[in-house]
């Protein structure tokens, strides 16, 4: 994963791309460009587009493989049981979009009447089609998506990003510099293989002015479906997303047992939180959401001012 600096003087600063502590990073040159510049106008384009958004929340991963865009996609399903609730999801991962098989989607971009879905995948030939960009082209593609997307009267715009802190990331984070973003959900798994790199991503929420909603630890434990019992599949040997919350002072949202099903509703393109509604991974899922909603519902709408190059 690509690591922001220490000393890092932030994307909005003259120094950005340029500074000593800026040698090496991966992002350098991206940051240089940018410093000094006049803002894109795509970024004022991207407010104005976006005011019939009410909620924005962006759900970022340090490491790979936690579970990202199974939280991503159970959190607009769960959002979208209330059919009052208009619900839509941005699958900005560039590289690898799983959101179109996760959401049960083949080149329709409307599961139901209150959820959309808009994913590079869509505009592939074949799912098996590799997406082979350099930074730009991606970045180019997330200003699209969220500029020319008619995205309409939405309650809640989730956006599920790759993992890591690199283009993608600091695209989104700039584009929507001028609109309100209510912040981000951050995925993890209880080992700490995962949470250094939870670490990283918190940092960059911090530098780019990027609220932090809460973090949720992924396959927390192994419920056995016939005795019940709990068993820990990935050892939390530093004490997990818990200790990891309260050292940093980051509310934890949740913890989402390791359930067979979730993988199986995910290669189904179903819902998990409608194909086993009483399991404990589903119960986790709804307070979760429940905690999620109730964050938004005490951070309406005000001006808000993200890092932007």
């Amino acid at each position: 994963m690509e690591e922001v600096p220490q000393g890092c003087p932030g994307t909005g600063s003259a120094q950005a791309g340029r500074g000593a502590s800026c040698q090496g990073c991966p992002n350098q040159r991206l940051c240089a460009s940018g410093a000094g510049a006049a803002p894109d106008p795509a970024i004022e384009e991207i407010k104005e587009k976006l005011k019939t958004v009410k909620h924005k929340i962006l759900v970022l991963s340090g490491k790979g493989g936690v579970g990202k865009s199974t939280f991503s996609a159970h959190l607009a399903h769960g959002l979208a049981e209330d059919e009052n609730t208009q619900v839509a999801l941005l699958d900005i991962d560039i590289c690898g979009p799983s959101i179109p098989k996760m959401m049960g989607l083949e080149g329709e971009q409307f599961l139901e009447d209150n959820l959309g879905v808009m994913s590079v995948g869509f505009l592939l030939s074949s799912p098996d089609d590799a997406v082979i960009w350099r930074g730009p082209k991606k970045n180019g593609m997330i200003k699209q998506f969220l500029r020319d997307v008619d995205w309409g009267e939405v309650d809640y715009l989730i956006v599920d990003t790759p993992p890591g802190t690199s283009d993608e990331h600091l695209s989104a984070v700039q584009y929507l510099s001028a609109a309100h973003v209510d912040g981000a959900v951050i995925i993890t798994t209880p080992q700490e293989v995962s949470l250094q790199d939870v670490r990283k991503e918190i940092s960059f929420c911090h530098k780019v002015k990027l609220p932090i909603i809460g973090v949720v630890e992924n396959m927390s434990v192994f419920v056995c479906p016939k005795c019940k019992k709990e068993s820990q599949i990935f050892p939390p040997t530093t004490g997990g997303a818990e200790v990891l919350c309260q050292d940093l002072k980051i509310p934890l949202l949740g913890k989402v047992p390791l359930d067979p099903h979730i993988g199986k509703s995910c290669d189904k393109g179903q819902s998990f939180l409608i194909d086993a509604p009483d399991s404990p991974a589903a119960l986790a899922y709804r307070g979760i959401i429940q905690k999620i909603q109730e964050f938004c519902g005490l951070h309406q709408p005000k001006e808000q001012h993200l890092i932007s190059s």
